[in-house]
């Protein structure tokens, strides 16, 4: 069985004490860590930019997943990378030339992402899939952390990993908003690959025990063997 990877977003760390929330992601069996940066313009939040990455890159040895809430992301593609970005993800609705913004982040040597709202359709990614790695579904409005799951997201899951399973496209399906053990189950058996949990990980008592409850669950269904 393939198993499904944890990305804890550090969105929802104590940035007084980044180093150590750091640290005990790189110490859990989490797979990732997931970096949010948002510009005030795309979302209503300001969080980092590439200082910080390369200051977790530092710290860091697992790859660092960095969804980008800004416009005009193809000005800022090379400087993430550079500074330690292993996965770019962009979103949707902030691209106008979303296939060359794709061919730009691949020529950097990073994995490519596309990430779409709540209320995006996933039918829109159907002549792109091919070109991607990862596909973001947000399952709560992007810009701030601490939301509730929208459980419309569970049909989009199924749909997206129909729609790449059809057509034998190795893609990876992330789930960023809301995760918890109350909904990771269903977020997996619908054919999500990746999930992103933020308070559910830095706002629990445990966070190692937190990740190590995400990856214990499992995904039942066979065609994800």
């Amino acid at each position: 069985m393939r198993t499904h990877l944890v990305a804890p977003s550090l969105l929802a760390a104590d940035f007084a004490h980044l180093d150590r929330e750091v640290a005990v992601v790189e110490q859990s069996l989490a797979d990732w860590h997931h970096l949010d940066v948002m510009d005030g313009r795309f979302v209503p939040n300001i969080t980092f930019g590439m200082f910080i990455v390369q200051a977790i890159r530092r710290l860091a040895t697992k790859p660092l997943d960095v969804h980008l809430m800004i416009v005009e992301p193809e000005r800022y593609v090379e400087a993430f990378r550079q500074a330690g970005a292993d996965i770019i993800t962009v979103h949707y609705e902030a691209c106008t030339h979303l296939h060359r913004i794709i061919q730009q982040i691949k020529a950097t040597g990073a994995q490519a992402g596309v990430a779409v709202n709540p209320h995006t359709s996933v039918e829109l990614l159907d002549d792109i899939l091919e070109d991607i790695d990862l596909v973001c579904l947000m399952s709560v409005n992007p810009g701030f952390g601490g939301q509730q799951f929208i459980y419309r997201t569970i049909p989009k899951i199924r749909r997206l990993r129909e729609m790449a399973d059809t057509r034998n496209i190795p893609l990876l399906i992330e789930v960023d908003g809301g995760i918890g053990l109350q909904n990771a189950e269903a977020v997996l058996q619908s054919g999500a690959d990746v999930l992103v949990a933020g308070s559910s990980v830095f706002a629990a008592k445990d966070p190692l025990e937190a990740i190590a409850q995400l990856k214990r669950i499992e995904r039942k269904r066979a065609h994800f063997a």
